[in-house]
């Protein structure tokens, strides 16, 4: 069974294969491999590896941080790869700069990539004649191309996929299974689109007119920059009028919703169920973590971080994190999140003090009623 996330070898999407690689490698080959500092006998032999939870008795495995050492202890692996600041638990262990980097080398020699789609065009396609399609090309069956269409070369265009009128496909552009690019989408190069993405949809505008809910104008695109990568089931509405765009190198996870006329800046990384209202604008290099909300018409500054599940009703100013929901600058959340798990301790003692302030009152009518008898 193949993993569904590609590498961009030669500019190509491919898949990696589950399957193991009968060539076996000694830690000291290894090391040489990802220019890691060895610790341990050179000689042992190992043939997979694995992540943690996943590793057998001759493999190779990693840890990049205090929590994966505490599992690592309950693991069969052979070995293991390091940073330098973690300790290998008696395990014979090569230590490099990059941990993700280094294994990520080590996997693909023993899981080697499947070779990408060969350029050939499917009989069971549906290509308009007026479209214009370029050299060594891979469309499956099932994918229907519009009027005026251009797709660059080295394009692999997966079954299901739709491609509607006067949208342009720049050079190396893989879209997988089952995804809509409306009219006019333009997709920059390099750039990666996974399965059951809908770019280009109409915009949630309405105008109520008579008491009807009436669509408003919905007549520009959507326009991704070179080397995006747009996760599962995302969608990104096109512009009113102009263009809704994403910046080159932008990253989005599944299940994203951007929407009308969004200006999202370069190399954003946006995580899983970020949901963006319409004509917010980012800088470059800014991170929302999961289930971000933004509300309309909002400024966030190149660096800004947005914790996960906050909701942003201002604009954030450059290298600003905000958590929370209304958000709050983050040193500002944590305090009041220390405040917040303490509540329950302050309710007690507020109950107590209400207690022993009834106590006193009674006492003191007592007294009182005593005195003027």
């Amino acid at each position: 069974m193949a993993l569904q996330r590609p590498g961009h070898e030669n500019g190509r999407a491919r898949t990696y294969s589950s399957r193991r690689s009968s060539v076996s490698l000694t830690l000291g080959e290894i090391a040489r491999m990802v220019d890691g500092q060895l610790a341990g006998n050179p000689e042992i032999s190992v043939d997979g590896a694995a992540i943690i939870r996943d590793a057998k008795t001759n493999d190779l495995t990693f840890a990049d941080s205090s929590n994966a050492l505490k599992q690592l202890a309950e693991s069969s692996a052979r070995a293991v790869l390091l940073p330098f600041d973690l300790d290998a638990q008696g395990l014979p262990c090569i230590r490099v700069k990059n941990v993700q980097q280094a294994f990520t080398q080590i996997i693909r020699h023993f899981d080697p990539p499947i070779p990408g789609e060969p350029p050939t065009i499917s009989d069971g396609a549906r290509i308009s004649p007026t479209a214009k399609i370029g050299q060594h090309v891979h469309i499956d069956a099932g994918v229907t191309i519009g009027s005026d269409v251009v797709v660059g070369d080295h394009c692999t265009i997966h079954p299901g996929v739709h491609i509607m009128a006067g949208s342009v496909l720049a050079d190396h552009v893989t879209i997988f299974s089952n995804t809509v690019l409306y009219e006019k989408t333009r997709v920059g190069k390099h750039a990666i689109i996974h399965s059951n993405v809908s770019i280009g949809v109409y915009g949630f505008g309405y105008e109520t007119i008579n008491g009807e809910h009436h669509l408003s104008a919905q007549l520009g695109n959507v326009v991704i920059g070179d080397k995006v990568e747009i996760g599962a089931g995302t969608t990104i509405d096109r512009g009113t009028y102009g263009s809704t765009t994403i910046g080159e190198g932008t990253k989005i996870d599944n299940q994203v919703m951007i929407a009308h006329n969004c200006h999202i800046g370069r190399h954003n990384c946006i995580c899983s169920q970020v949901g963006i209202a319409g004509s917010c604008v980012t800088g470059d290099y800014v991170v929302m973590a999961g289930q971000v909300g933004l509300r309309d018409h909002l400024h966030i500054g190149t660096g800004a971080r947005l914790g996960a599940q906050s909701g942003h009703m201002a604009d954030i100013e450059p290298g600003e994190t905000r958590m929370g929901t209304p958000a709050m600058p983050g040193k500002e959340f944590w305090k009041a999140f220390s405040t917040w798990k303490k509540m329950p301790g302050f309710v007690r003692t507020f109950k107590e003090l209400q207690r022993r302030v009834g106590a006193l009152e009674d006492k003191q009518a007592d007294d009182n009623n005593r005195k003027a008898a």
